[in-house]
């Protein structure tokens, strides 16, 4: 009689050996560990651990709230710049279309007016991204 086996169950290790050290800390080394570990962005603390034992480097990241925020608004500002061009164009062609010539030419001045507005705005937006990397900069070599 044959015999049916199933294959059930967790795969066996590749390397089933593990060894278990325990290391203990005060109340202030648990804190600085934990504060480097969180720092790290290593979901492991033992991970973390064995890259501080064996001397394996890692990267820190630091990732600013206003720095993020700064980044999504200018990200969501050139996404309205985009729609007002196309937004532009259009307005531009049913002007042509639906008005005369003289009232076509003061309705785009006044959008000339605007548009050159929104250019002074965006120079100045610019300006604060440029100084606003500089002073980044200056935070990373430190």
């Amino acid at each position: 009689m044959k015999q049916n086996f199933k294959k059930a169950g967790r795969h066996p290790k590749i390397d089933p050996t593990a060894f278990r050290c325990s290391v203990n800390f005060t109340a202030k080394e648990h804190s600085l560990l934990q504060t480097m570990h969180e720092k790290s962005g290593i979901d492991s603390l033992s991970a973390f651990i064995k890259m501080q034992v064996f001397g394996k480097t890692f990267k820190v990241h630091y990732m600013d709230d206003a720095t993020r925020i700064f980044i999504d608004k200018l990200s969501a500002l050139n996404a309205r710049y985009r729609t007002f061009a196309i937004d532009y164009d259009l307005l531009v062609n049913t002007l042509r279309e639906n008005f005369s010539e003289k009232k076509a030419m003061q309705a785009l001045y006044k959008l000339e007016q605007i548009t050159i507005d929104m250019v002074k705005v965006n120079k100045e937006i610019v300006a604060l991204a440029r100084q606003f990397d500089n002073i980044w900069r200056d935070k990373i070599k430190e």
